[in-house]
């Protein structure tokens, strides 16, 4: 049985799965507006061994939402997951954050295009087909009336990034999943798992998130 434990926080969401064999087996998380993560990620990590009766011994490898995201959630989940990467000398596997919110719906048509908000008026975003191949690459993007008028496809927003542009984007191309708001760890699983079989690590030393843009301090 392989264990894996999976960290996600790159948005308002504190997200802890643990699976085995690719199977979610548990889950803890929490969404709040003041960003609870440096608080919580511990507590449910600890939580979760504990629930399974399992020691950080028994665990094969930590999964960590790479970005794009928020920069200071991001940094927590990224420290923790090396941390314990070097304390118990097992590898680091990275997960594409857009990817993890694509994966919370299934479409027939169309593109899932994943958003989540970089403030302002400004998401970071991606295209999925209906397999979650991602078909346009990661972006920020600047958000208005005019957005994506070339496409002619169904698109299916989801994210908290799609949420605050309804009264913008009201064509009716565009499809609102209003239930999915954050990635989530749960998605995580499968995904870390193929990776691990394959030894798609990446390097514990040199990883660092994909911020897309630069952490600006606002004074």
């Amino acid at each position: 049985m392989t264990y894996i434990l999976n960290i996600e926080t790159a948005t308002k969401n504190c997200s802890v799965s643990l699976s085995a064999d690719g199977k979610t087996i548990a889950l803890q998380e929490i969404a709040t507006e003041n960003f609870s993560h440096a608080e919580k990620l511990h507590v449910f990590i600890t939580t979760l061994l504990k629930e399974h009766q399992l020691q950080f011994e028994d665990i094969h490898a930590i999964a960590v939402s790479q970005g794009p995201g928020s920069y200071t959630g991001l940094r927590i989940g990224v420290s923790a997951a090396k941390g314990l990467c070097y304390a118990l000398s097992i590898p680091l596997i990275a997960v594409d954050t857009l990817e993890l919110l694509a994966r919370q719906i299934k479409i027939d048509n169309g593109f899932i295009v994943p958003m989540i908000d970089a403030r302002r008026m400004e998401v970071y975003t991606a295209f999925f087909d209906s397999e979650y191949k991602k078909v346009q690459p990661t972006k920020a993007l600047v958000i208005d009336a005019s957005s994506f008028e070339n496409e002619t496809a169904t698109m299916h927003l989801i994210g908290d990034g799609a949420s605050k542009f309804k009264n913008v984007l009201t064509a009716d191309k565009f499809v609102y999943h209003d239930a999915v708001v954050y990635p989530s760890a749960n998605e995580m699983s499968s995904l870390a798992f193929e990776k691990y079989k394959i030894s798609d690590f990446v390097d514990v030393a040199y990883f660092e998130p994909y911020y897309l843009k630069d952490f600006v301090l606002n004074r």
